[in-house]
């Protein structure tokens, strides 16, 4: 359990780039799926905000509210008026030409104005006694009104409520259906407060003006057709559009139906028909109130159809919806483009859509087309983010939201649909950030492996720029030309015998320190160290052009440095009281391709590099011993220091190889380069090798003399035309074969 537990802590912090971001997008989907609720009114907001943006534009149709204003209430009296008024209200406007005349009103009463109504409220008395019989035989109010419903195409209206009850209010229309009946779908309801009996037996039509608000309480919905227990009404305005068409049925149109695809288990509704009209609906047979905010010229005050001056024109073929404005009589509604609205003027609206095709659709695709923009533009973008650049993936990203928003507005404006742009914007968002969160992360995490790495063997300086690029670094190894450079205490063993051990261990911190120093000042790479020895390398991991130069800039800095360290100490004694010794330190450098990268086993490995060219260097350190110089410096190094102060030593095999390579040892930069006496030696030094390959002995050890002449006495270089008069000594009484071309051979390393 423990190491599939380490696995998985591995293999998740190093695929943390991917795992996270789809942690997050799974959480996303999940999300939709659990809160469907808060996910909806997300969306609802910017439905409503496109609707603010761009409201539906009112064009004058054959609707009309009469409205119960306060300014009527003050002219004809507080309601409820007598049932006379509305008797005479509704013969005028029938006399006018009404199409329907709608009632967004119950009368679930009797009138209490009526003559034997109103004598049950007057106290007994012989006057009342008197007239008592008169008043009787007097018209009843609610019969006069049922008299003029019957006369006129006349709709009543009711509310359901969700307390269960008896009352089943009458069904003037039939309904059709093409396939599955669609009760199951439906808003449905337990009771209803009806209209008398003798109204509902009057009228042509009864629809139910119950309105369902959203959770925030505003109204976007409207059903068309409900569900009363095991019965389907028709909404007000739906049944006003039948009337007035004089039509007598509906056909509800259901998925499986005529060519809708779909089955029985999921039967929404597609359309619903009355007469001309065929109104798309959701799957629950709502239609979305496409709002045009309040409308002065929709409303008509009832105290001016009983004015005498009163044009009926204005009636003439119109459905006339009669509802009420005041606010005292508690129709007031919130929209999303009003949040007072009179109820009776959201029912004309829904009207005017259906006579005038003004729809706003929410098509039953849109919420599963959401679904997989999210889904397959969150996958691409959490793969983007893991191989394009950040500037990419912040346009992709950024254009993946603004298509969403533009592509949704496009769809409302030109197509009436509603789509939804925020939760796939909001989710390509968060997607986006939480990936760029989790690649800061991850970057600084490598860069602090970096620093931390390599804090010890580069410059500060290499290091921060590392860390700054560390795609620049390639620790799974690569081919690249590279600078290698040795060094070595020469005679160490016999050194560290006159030290005790601490005074060994000071000894070594003291000299290895400035050493290292000078390696990382001139961005070189410190390999490894080995006891007295250095490896160092340059061109990696950053790339360096000059990584030659780098690199003999620093042999010569070391030594320089180094004789001032013996200058320091000369003449100090040890704990001993032996004196301290005379440091000398050999160094090889050379150029050549290399492999470098992580070297080592999975339990440890290091940052180093390998190959023939970095075996060159350290033989060229070995063999300073044998020259007598501090530098030695192969054939590519010294062609990419060509100003610096270097001379030719010999022609060399090493053990293990067959291609001779020619050495050099390092003397200077480009100031002593310039210098008359370096330029001299130069000459004669070439001369001499000239005539030392020839065999031209005699001529040879005239050039080395006049090459020591050049030279101060403690100049290490005589040491290597020591080295070379004794071999033309040897040479003169033991001549080479013929096959000898100047070339010396190491048979050992």
């Amino acid at each position: 359990m423990s190491k599939f537990l380490s696995f998985l802590r591995t293999y998740l912090t190093k695929h943390s780039r991917i795992v996270v971001p789809l942690v997050v997008f799974t959480g996303i989907i999940s999300a939709r799926i659990t809160f469907p609720q808060v996910m909806q009114d997300f969306q609802f907001k910017i439905f409503d905000r496109f609707q603010m943006m761009k409201p539906r534009p009112h064009i004058a149709s054959p609707v009309l509210i009469v409205d119960i204003d306060d300014q009527s209430l003050f002219k004809m009296g507080q309601w409820p008026w007598p049932r006379t008024y509305l008797a005479e209200l509704v013969r005028r406007l029938q006399a006018a030409g009404a199409a329907a005349v709608v009632f967004d009103i119950v009368f679930a009463e009797a009138d209490r104005t009526s003559p034997d109504n109103i004598l049950s409220l007057w106290p007994k008395s012989p006057q009342l006694d008197a007239v008592q019989a008169t008043i009787s035989a007097l018209p009843d109010h609610d019969k006069a009104f049922a008299d003029a419903l019957k006369e006129a195409p006349a709709v009543m209206g009711f509310p359901l409520t969700a307390a269960p009850n008896a009352a089943r209010p009458k069904i003037k229309s039939g309904f059709g259906y093409a396939g599955p009946i669609p009760s199951g779908t439906l808003t449905t309801f337990w009771g209803a407060v009806p209209n008398l009996d003798l109204f509902e037996d009057a009228a042509q039509g009864i629809g139910t003006f119950t309105i369902l608000a959203d959770p925030d309480g505003i109204i976007r919905r409207v059903p068309l057709i409900l569900s009363l227990a095991d019965k389907i009404y028709p909404a007000l305005p739906l049944e006003a559009l039948r009337v007035a068409q004089k039509a007598s049925n509906y056909i509800i149109k259901s998925v499986g139906g005529s060519g809708e695809a779909g089955s029985e288990e999921n039967s929404g509704i597609v359309s619903i028909k009355t007469g001309n009209f065929v109104i798309p609906t959701d799957e629950r047979g709502q239609l979305w109130l496409y709002d045009t905010g309040h409308v002065p010229e929709r409303f008509l005050p009832v105290w001016k159809i009983f004015s005498q001056d009163f044009d009926t024109s204005v009636i003439d073929g119109k459905i006339i919806f009669l509802g009420t404005s005041a606010a005292g009589l508690k129709d007031i509604r919130a929209t999303p483009l009003n949040p007072v609205t009179a109820g009776v003027e959201i029912h004309a609206q829904l009207a005017e859509q259906i006579l005038n095709g003004q729809y706003l659709l929410r098509p039953d695709w849109a919420a599963g087309a959401e679904f997989l923009y999210l889904a397959v533009f969150g996958l691409m973008l959490i793969v983007i983010m893991n191989t394009a650049p950040a500037v990419w993936c912040a346009v992709i990203g950024l254009g993946a939201i603004l298509f969403s928003i533009i592509f949704s507005w496009y769809a409302y404006e030109s197509l009436h649909w509603l789509l939804d742009p925020v939760f796939p914007s909001i989710s390509t968002l968060v997607i986006y950030l939480t990936s760029s969160l989790v690649h800061f992360l991850h970057t600084e995490f490598e860069r602090r492996q970096i620093r931390n790495a390599f804090s010890r063997y580069m410059s500060p300086a290499l290091v921060r720029k590392l860390a700054e690029n560390p795609d620049q670094l390639k620790l799974g190894g690569e081919i690249k030309e590279m600078t290698v450079f040795f060094s070595d205490i020469r005679g160490f063993t016999t050194i560290s015998e006159a030290f005790k051990p601490e005074e060994l261990t000071t000894f070594m911190n003291e000299y290895l320190t400035p050493l290292t120093a000078n390696i990382l000042q001139h961005e070189g790479t410190i390999d490894k160290y080995i006891g007295d020895a250095v490896m160092a390398f340059w061109n990696a991991p950053l790339d360096n052009p000059r990584h030659g130069k780098c690199a003999c800039r620093a042999a010569l800095d070391i030594q320089t440095r180094l004789n001032e360290w013996n200058a320091k100490h000369q003449g100090s004694l040890l704990a001993s009281g032996a004196p301290r010794p005379w440091i000398k330190t050999g160094i090889g450098i050379n150029t050549g391709e290399a492999c470098v990268g992580n070297m080592g086993s999975e339990q440890r490995f290091s940052y180093s590099v390998l190959g023939d060219s970095v075996n060159l260097a350290a033989r060229f350190e070995g063999l300073t011993k044998i020259y007598g110089v501090n530098i030695i410096i192969g054939e590519q190094t010294q062609q990419s220091i060509s100003d610096f102060a270097s001379l030719e030593i010999d022609v060399i095999k090493v053990k293990g190889k067959n291609q001779a390579v020619r050495i050099f040892t390092l003397l200077g930069g480009p100031e002593y380069a310039a210098d008359e006496t370096f330029r001299k030696l130069v000459n004669l030094n070439q001369e001499m090798l000239l005539a030392y390959r020839a065999r031209q002995w005699d001529e040879a050890s005239l050039k080395a003399q006049a090459c020591i002449s050049l030279l101060q006495p403690q100049d290490f270089l005589n040491s290597l035309y020591a080295l070379y008069l004794s071999r033309m000594i040897f040479f003169k009484t033991n001549a080479p074969p013929p096959d000898w071309d100047g070339i010396t051979v190491f048979t050992e390393k």
